[in-house]
């Protein structure tokens, strides 16, 4: 009787495990139908802005603090108490006014390279993300701080062929510690023109000037219209004398060297493109301006000394939201490919994914300022997710291997996560998010109380002082850590503690694109 039992309760279990194995693998191929299913067709149109992600929202309004903090001239309804009004004669040995603009970092120095290419990329933030912005009460903060920065390049175009590209001495400069309003020194100016020209200096601000005409074209018609007068003026005037500037000028190549100018005429004409629609800016990029500048094919990292990623990713957005008269250039889907290799190199599970990253996954390239191209990186892999989506291309292919939209995404929020402190060190790099920032960055006016009287060389004891600074640099994004995620919050370690106004445009895009979601227009006009 025994037996018996035990063979049928066996039979029973063996039944048991046939049917349960059944009902497996009914679930595993209907999953997996799904998830094929899902695979093929590409993701939904985010349509207007939705919820707001509170801590990019919160970091977006620390982050637009930090343009505030760089103004330079008579502040107009100054909200940073702890800043006035200074620099008000610059320009004055010409006759010009440039008191506006933007002190480039922690220093007083006003390089008309760097933040012309600040300028380009607020217009973009603004142009792709302005309706996030505006969701969160950014837009006309940022607008303003933009148009600081293009009242000062407007003026420091008095004519065709002459651009003023520098504002002080940066050894006069560099020798001394004081706040911006305390400044006496001597602030000469610097000039390319006809004799000593500068190609690259030119054509990012006849970008910047371009892709500004467009943010407000339909706020103040009379403001656009002369912003793209002096882009087209500026363009002409790069390409016709072509020449870097770094060459022109040797002193700057200590400060920012041009490494090239062919990524700056491509920007440029990318820009007067989406500014003007005339087509000889697009025969301009893709005709023998193209075959020798574009390197198509080759990744390159985005930043204020190359822009080849940057007119990659704004001429696929013709590419994807074009006519198809235009669309359809065989050239212009090669800058789309370049593009596409660009972003196949971020995406972590990429074949070809660069291996230059710290061990939590932040791009890491160059000790000094460390965090400008992981954060310059996120920005256009979330514009080109953003394209994806609102065209409804439903997969990128690296080597064989397809990642969607979302991918792209989430490698911008793991670069924005890192920077807003999540990381080894639980630190926020972005000053004044998060309850841990750096307390010593290296910045002047940051670095000495409003009351103290100090002269060029007596406020070096403020540089040498291992107190937190009194004045908090509200928005500052910070050079960042070392390969090892190393950060030493030192004052006199300026690789790592100084800010830089170009780091602010940046770290603005990106916490713009990630605040909400929502589809880009197709069209810039």
């Amino acid at each position: 009787m025994g037996e018996k039992s035990g063979s049928k309760g066996w039979c029973g279990w063996f039944l048991a495990f046939i049917v349960l194995g059944a009902v497996v693998l009914a679930v595993f191929f209907t999953v997996r139908s799904k998830i094929h299913k899902s695979d093929s067709g590409p993701d939904p149109v985010p349509g207007p802005p939705g919820a707001v992600a509170k801590k990019y929202a919160d970091a977006l309004k620390v982050a637009t603090q930090f343009l505030d903090i760089q103004k330079a001239g008579k502040l107009e309804d100054n909200q940073i108490t702890w800043r006035g009004d200074s620099a008000l004669d610059d320009g004055s040995e010409a006759k010009l006014d440039l008191s506006k603009g933007m002190y480039d970092a922690g220093d007083h120095m006003k390089f008309g390279f760097p933040m012309a290419f600040t300028a380009t990329v607020l217009s973009w933030a603004i142009l792709e993300y302005g309706d996030q912005m505006k969701a969160v009460d950014q837009l006309e903060p940022v607008q303003g701080s933009l148009k600081w920065i293009t009242d000062f390049l407007i003026n420091a175009h008095p004519t065709d062929n002459v651009l003023y590209i520098q504002v002080g001495s940066p050894k006069a400069d560099h020798s001394c510690w004081e706040r911006p309003e305390d400044m006496k020194e001597t602030r000469p100016l610097t000039q390319v023109n006809t004799s000593a020209p500068g190609t690259d200096v030119a054509a990012e601000t006849a970008a910047a000037l371009a892709s500004a005409s467009l943010v407000f074209r339909s706020s103040d018609s009379a403001y656009s219209a002369t912003l793209l007068k002096h882009a087209k003026q500026l363009f002409t005037f790069a390409d016709k004398y072509r020449g870097s500037y770094s060459v022109s000028i040797p002193e700057v190549q200590t400060f920012y060297n041009s490494t090239g100018y062919g990524d700056e005429l491509l920007w440029a004409a990318s820009w007067l493109f989406h500014a003007t629609r005339d087509k000889s800016y697009m025969e301009y990029v893709t005709g023998k301006n193209g075959e020798d500048f574009a390197d198509w094919g080759s990744p390159t990292w985005f930043s204020w000394d190359n822009k080849l990623a940057g007119a990659q990713v704004l001429l696929s957005r013709v590419s994807f939201f074009g006519s198809k008269d235009v669309s359809n250039s065989n050239v212009l889907n090669k800058y789309r490919e370049s593009a596409e290799a660009v972003m196949c190199g971020l995406l972590p599970k990429s074949p070809t994914a660069t291996s230059s990253r710290t061990r939590s996954g932040l791009v890491w390239i160059s000790q000094w300022n460390a965090l400008q191209h992981p954060v310059a990186s996120a920005f256009l892999a979330v514009i080109y997710s953003d394209y994806m989506l609102s065209s409804r291309v439903a997969k990128l292919s690296c080597n064989g291997r397809d990642f969607r939209p979302s991918d792209l995404r989430k490698f911008a929020l793991s670069q924005a996560d890192f920077v807003l402190g999540n990381n080894p060190l639980k630190m926020s790099f972005l000053v004044g998010y998060g309850d841990k920032y750096p307390q010593h960055v290296h910045h002047r006016g940051a670095s000495i109380p409003t009351d103290a009287t100090t002269g060029c060389k007596d406020g070096f004891k403020w540089l040498e002082s291992e107190q937190p600074n009194p004045n908090v640099a509200m928005g500052a994004l910070v050079g960042g850590p070392f390969l090892n995620e190393s950060f030493v919050d030192s004052r006199n370690n300026s690789m790592q503690t100084e800010p830089s106004t170009y780091n602010s445009a940046v770290i603005v895009g990106l916490l713009s694109a990630l605040v909400t979601t929502s589809s880009v227009a197709q069209s810039f006009t």
